[in-house]
Order: structure tokens, then sequence, then C-alpha cells
């Protein structure tokens, strides 16, 4: 049986990452197209029966505003034949960001909005919104990147779309502060806020949970060693019904009040857990010291 040709097609907001998602999963192995225009989308992916399609290399396609031709409606009806096409394996991937971290990157890299021309940015941007909600709805995946670096944006594709055989499920495991609100891209939230917290031991305050002491406050609470126990039992039985339906990807967020001492240290703990029975494991922390570095903000990192 002819192996399917992998097809990840790419749109979203302007801003978003589109372009820079577009360079990983082209440094991985995909044949990378930017701004293709719509016409020509299955001209490409279905070509003449005479062609041959055995050695076909897994495409990654950029079709946007930018493109000749587009429109959402039209798009979304050439992405309905070709995930008719028995030889084809699509995913439509739609990336999405917050419309203030928009606006602060196009400001800090002094790029124009596609949209802005001839209105100011903030007008582009709900413009585009408005264009683009139908192919939102229609994708197999929204990527938001309100919070991520290019290194987190990284090992998300490379997640969702890697090429090479290896382990059937990546576990990324991240800690967060539940004031700066819940990660955009969690499968499974934990809530560890019932834990004691150190933050009103004035000589743990400064500490994180990476520190022995901080872990040591923590796990003498009475209930910690039943809870955590408890939670590694439920995502070692999870787990393998994951991998069965297919996902290849699961993001499991722990998080409390600030987002710097019990939430890092049941995550780290429940990160060597997995890793320690054989899991690919992502493990990161995204409150911690302030965040991570460059989320919400390019510093040079991106390509817009």
């Amino acid at each position: 049986m002819q192996e399917k040709t992998k097809v990840v097609l790419i749109t979203g907001m302007s801003g978003a990452g589109r372009s820079s998602a577009l360079h990983i999963l082209e440094d991985i192995g995909y044949e990378a197209i930017d701004n293709l225009p719509v016409a020509l989308l299955i001209r490409l992916l279905v070509p003449d029966a005479a062609a041959d399609e055995s050695n076909a290399k897994p495409y990654a396609i950029d079709v946007d505003i930018r493109s000749r031709g587009f429109h959402a409606a039209t798009f979304a009806a050439e992405l309905a034949q070709l995930r008719q096409r028995p030889n084809l394996q699509v995913r439509l991937v739609f990336f999405d960001c917050d419309d203030f971290v928009l606006r602060r990157r196009f400001t800090e890299t002094r790029r124009r909005h596609p949209l802005a021309a001839d209105r100011p940015l903030v007008d582009g941007i709900r413009h585009e919104r408005e264009l683009m909600a139908e192919l939102r709805d229609t994708a197999d995946l929204v990527i938001d990147t309100s919070d991520l670096g290019i290194g987190a944006l990284r090992e998300l594709m490379i997640g969702y779309f890697r090429l090479e055989h290896g382990p059937a499920l990546t576990l990324a495991v991240t800690s967060f502060a539940y004031r700066r609100g819940l990660p955009r891209e969690a499968d499974l939230v934990i809530d560890v806020r019932f834990l004691a917290n150190p933050h009103y031991d004035d000589a743990l305050r400064p500490l994180t949970g990476r520190d022995a002491a901080v872990a040591a406050h923590i796990a003498k609470d009475p209930v910690y060693a039943e809870f955590f126990d408890r939670l590694s039992e439920l995502l070692r039985s999870l787990v393998p019904h994951y991998i069965r339906e297919g996902k290849t990807y699961l993001t499991v967020a722990i998080g409390c009040t600030g987002g710097r001492h019990r939430s890092v240290f049941v995550a780290e703990r429940i990160a060597a857990i997995l890793r320690a029975e054989g899991h690919a494991v992502i493990l990161r922390h995204r409150d911690l010291d302030g965040g991570v570095d460059g989320a919400g903000s390019w510093k040079g990192e991106f390509d817009l």
C-alpha cells in the first residue's frame, strides 16, 4: 500500500509566527513553500496521473491573506477536496495570537501589517481576524503563540509533525501561574494551589520549586504524597489511550498562584517520573522568573 504524502497547510494571523513555523518544518525535512497562490494548490498536490508520486516529499505550505487570489471560502473548498484524496494526509494548522501581542510585535519589528497600508494597525488586525474566522473554525490544529518563544514553538512543531521514527507521543509538562491565565496549549490542567505554599515563608519566598528547601517544604505537606501517587497513576493510565487515538503531542499543565514554587516542583517531579518510564518529555516553566524569554515579544527571534 502506497504511503500517503504528508501535507501541512499553514495559515492564520499575520504576526502569529507562520513563517517561523514554516522554517522549522523545512529544517525537519518538509518541502516548504511560502505564500502559494490558492489556484495552484490543487495543481501542486494533485499532479497528472502520469507523474511519479512514489518519492513525494512531505509538504509544508503557507497560504494566507498575502497569497494571490486568497479568499477563505475558496481555500476551504480546495481544502475539502484535498482531504478526500486517498494519497494525501492533509492537516490545516491555524496560527493565532492575542491582538495586543500582535500590535506589540508589529510595533517592535517596524513591519507593516498587510491589511494596514491605509488604515490603523488595530483595524488591519481586526479585519484580518474577520476574514480568517472560517479557516480557524475548520483547522485541525490551532496554535496560539501569545506566550511562546521560538524554542517552545520549535518543540511544539517537532512534537506534532516530526517525520523520523521515534516515540509515539511527546509529553510536554509545563508549570504556570493562574494569575497569568491558563496555558492556551494545555490538554490536561492540574491545580496544585491546595499544597502548602512556600511563599509565606520568608526564607523560601526568593527560592523556586527547583530548590531543595522548597521541595522539602512541599513534600512534607500531609496530602502531597497521596496526591502525587494518584496523579502519576492517572497519567500512566491515560498515555496509552492517547497513543491509541493517534495523538502525537500532549501538554500537561501544572498551575499554582505565582508559578514559582508548587507548580514548578510538581512539574519537575512529574517530568522525571515520565522520563524514567521511557517517555519523550519536554519540561517548561512558563512563568518562572517573570516568564519565558521571548513570550509575547519577538526580540529578533521570530519571522512574522
